[in-house]
């Protein structure tokens, strides 16, 4: 009895031991099929899988990315179709004999191929494929084989490509703007009034409202445009006469040289002049302030296109305030702002200029106001009419300089405050000096020296008669 008490004993623990093998033998075919083998493969291109074991059936998760052909029964055809991934699963009867993933990867040896055929100049792009994504590192001598470079990154992986690229090179553009602009002015005006007056009678001239009537006090109210007046008194009878008659001529000569420097394919802007307070009527009778920008103003982009081409979109702009056609609203007398802008897209080398001219106004206005028919006597007409004639021509021309810029050596520049001193109490009330006499540093020296080079500008020894300004070196 009690043998075969051992014996069942011993046969339930051979049964536990082979149960405890099965399922680590399982657990360990699981792990085993959890780690897929990957299989790397370029769109386009084809790979052949050889196994161990005849494979009785095949599943694909994914057929855009990959699809098969079985040529035997342990050969397995796989053609890469798009960029993905995707998962392959083998079956041996009823067990699973192995798991693959496909990755496929865009073809960079083509990419790699096509940017040395077209880009021959460009050895320092580097082209990594990343999973279903093209990186690009390295550096390219300009923006142009940048753009380049990256097109045709996108036709092979649109929408993934990772840029790592930077530009190498002198990528700051600096542009040197000289705004010039002249105008000219002509104003002729001619205009009577006249008032007569006696003990039973009034006689009085407002044409073109030279002068106003008041009826109250019964006299004339003399305006701005009045510029000579005179009268007569004889017992009871007084005749006064007013005139307005100018001959004007104006000249204004505008010059700006401004300087300004960006990076290759940034913009810059700048604006000298200010802004002027305009009153915007808002909800509820409540009144805002918009400012207005004027003055001389430039906006440019620049972009550095191959060795020495440079392209520029520049915005030169001239401004002013206008008080001659202002308007009165809210008790508010708010300008007008003349306005004179170009806009314009070229392509130059380094050290070119081009010039933007033939900006010119030329404004003539004639006003003529007469008292019906006796305006139309001769010489005697003169007082029953005003005349005006306005003239004004304006010039405007922008010449605009672009340079790669390089940085420089601080020791060698100079600033327009160097050589200045002050002077003492003697030079300031007896000799009347504004800048003392006291020696110079050596910079104005060497600027001195190098006076005739172009471009330099040589300071006096004292006060301010000579030539002024400042040049920096090139």
């Amino acid at each position: 009895m009690k043998c075969e008490r051992s014996i069942q004993k011993t046969v339930c623990l051979l049964a536990a031991c082979l149960i405890i093998f099965s399922a680590t033998t399982v657990q360990a075919k699981v792990l085993q099929t959890s780690a897929p083998e990957v299989v790397s493969m370029v769109v386009g291109k084809s790979v052949i899988i050889n196994t161990d074991t005849n494979v009785s059936r095949i599943s694909l998760a994914s057929t855009t990315v990959a699809s098969i052909v079985i040529i035997s029964p342990r050969q397995i055809y796989i053609t890469a179709n798009e960029l993905g991934s995707t998962t392959m699963t083998l079956w041996t009867g009823k067990r699973v004999s192995d798991v693959y993933d496909i990755v496929v990867t865009p073809d960079v040896t083509r990419l790699k191929r096509m940017i040395h055929d077209i880009l021959p100049g460009e050895e320092n792009v580097r082209v990594m494929s990343s999973g279903d994504s093209i990186t690009l590192s390295g550096y390219v001598s300009n923006a142009s084989s940048l753009t380049s470079v990256i097109s045709l990154a996108e036709a092979e992986a649109p929408g993934k490509v990772v840029n790592l690229l930077r530009v190498d090179g002198i990528q700051q553009v600096m542009l040197e703007v000289r705004v010039a602009e002249m105008s000219r002015s002509v104003t002729k005006r001619l205009g009577i009034n006249f008032a007569a007056m006696g003990s039973n009678f009034s006689v009085y001239s407002i044409i073109n409202n030279l002068t106003k009537y008041n009826a109250t006090d019964k006299i004339h109210e003399l305006t701005d445009k009045i510029n000579f007046t005179g009268g007569y008194k004889s017992g009871s009878t007084t005749i006064v006469g007013m005139i307005d008659a100018l001959k004007a001529n104006g000249l204004v000569r505008m010059l700006a040289e401004p300087n300004l420097t960006c990076v290759s394919g940034e913009s810059a802007e700048f604006l000298v002049g200010g802004e002027v307070p305009i009153p915007m009527p808002g909800a509820l009778g409540a009144v805002g302030i918009e400012f207005k920008p004027y003055g001389i103003g430039l906006k440019f982009s620049a972009t550095v296109m191959s060795s020495g081409m440079i392209n520029l979109q520049v915005n030169p702009e001239v401004s002013e305030l206008d008080y001659s056609k202002a308007l009165s609203v809210g008790g508010y007398e708010i300008p007008t702002i003349s306005t004179r802008r170009a806009n314009t897209v070229i392509q130059l080398a380094d050290g070119q200029s081009f010039v933007i001219a033939g900006l010119i106004s030329d404004i003539m206005k004639e006003n003529s106001q007469k008292f019906p028919g006796l305006g139309e006597i001769p010489v005697l007409g003169s007082l029953f009419s005003s005349k005006e004639f306005a003239s004004n021509k304006t010039e405007l021309v922008v010449l605009v300089t672009a340079h790669l810029a390089k940085p420089v050596d601080m020791d060698h520049q100079t600033l327009p405050t160097d050589g200045f001193k002050e002077p003492d109490d003697s030079e300031f009330y007896i000799m009347g000096l504004l800048e003392g006499r006291g020696d110079r540093p050596n910079q104005v020296s060497q600027i001195r020296d190098n006076a005739a080079e172009p471009g330099t500008v040589v300071r006096p020894e004292t006060g301010f008669d000579g030539d002024f300004g400042h040049s920096w070196p090139k």
